[in-house]
């Protein structure tokens, strides 16, 4: 509902407005709805205050070669949907882009086709779902997994990042499953290795590895979320590898550069300089 400050000037707050095709005149809704629509759309999504200002507008791709093309391809996905819905696998190391990339599809989709968006970070998500276990939490387990498994289109943010246990294994099976059998689009973002497991199977994984094996060995994507859910990714999904430096540390480096120019700049001579100057 509009309220009287709020009330559109075409429309007068009705949501129709008339236009002319030819000698006829036809009611067809206005844009107002559509961006009142969008507005909550945008608002719903549930991304962060972190990223609301990630844009393909200003999305850097002076890194390297896969970070341009990356870009490319995730504006093309915008165009194409829904027409074509399969989802998307952004893969590559801390701070090339990956989150940036996907958030910024999300806001497009809402924008420009109105699709019903959610974004979740993969930890968030599943410490949520424990939490609605408590007893004194008013949430249940299903009310937090209901509008993931039904969101038309799902980012699903650093795909692996907990270290999985059994329980870790079926809540993400089960919610790549459901979206997998529904044909829903979802778009992941992962740091691990696109490749299977290093182990025999996903209930041993690392069991016959000491500590400091384990933390000297790379683990894949296949060890984090099991090759069977792998395997399904890659029909659900596809793949954007994307390389490049992290773009936190070069930017991080130019603040702190920019910084001590600013602050040598600017300092205070020392007190000798200055009585030698006031001398001459």
């Amino acid at each position: 509902m509009t309220t009287a400050t709020e009330t559109c000037a075409i429309c007068g707050g009705t949501g129709w407005q008339t236009i002319e095709r030819g000698k006829e005149r036809e009611a067809v809704r206005c844009e107002c709805r559509a961006e009142s629509r969008i507005a909550r759309l945008l608002q719903s999504a549930r991304i962060p205050s972190r990223y609301e200002n990630l844009e393909f507008s200003n999305f850097t791709t002076q890194h390297s070669e896969s970070v341009a093309t990356a870009l490319l391809l995730a504006k093309k996905f915008v165009e194409n949907y829904p027409v074509e819905n399969i989802g998307l696998l952004f893969v590559g190391p801390i701070g090339v882009g990956k989150t940036h990339l996907a958030v910024a599809i999300a806001k497009e989709l809402i924008r420009q086709k109105q699709a019903h968006c959610l974004f979740y970070e993969y930890r968030q998500l599943l410490k949520t779902i424990q939490n609605s276990f408590n007893a004194s939490v008013q949430t249940t387990e299903m009310q937090v997994l209901e509008p993931v498994l039904d969101a038309e289109v799902l980012v699903f943010d650093e795909l692996g990042a907990v270290r999985p246990t059994s329980w870790v294994f079926d809540t993400v099976n089960h919610i790549i499953n459901i979206r997998y059998n529904e044909k829903r689009t979802t778009i992941f973002t992962t740091n691990f290795p696109d490749e299977p497991s290093q182990f025999a199977d996903d209930e041993t994984r690392g069991a016959n590895l000491t500590s400091a094996q384990q933390a000297m060995r790379r683990e894949t994507l296949g060890d984090r979320i099991g090759d069977r859910m792998l395997s399904r990714l890659h029909e659900m999904c596809r793949k954007i590898e994307i390389q490049g430096p992290d773009y936190r540390k070069h930017f991080n480096s130019r603040k702190n550069t920019t910084g001590e120019q600013v602050r040598r700049r600017f300092s205070l001579k020392p007190r000798e300089s200055q009585e030698g100057a006031n001398e001459e």
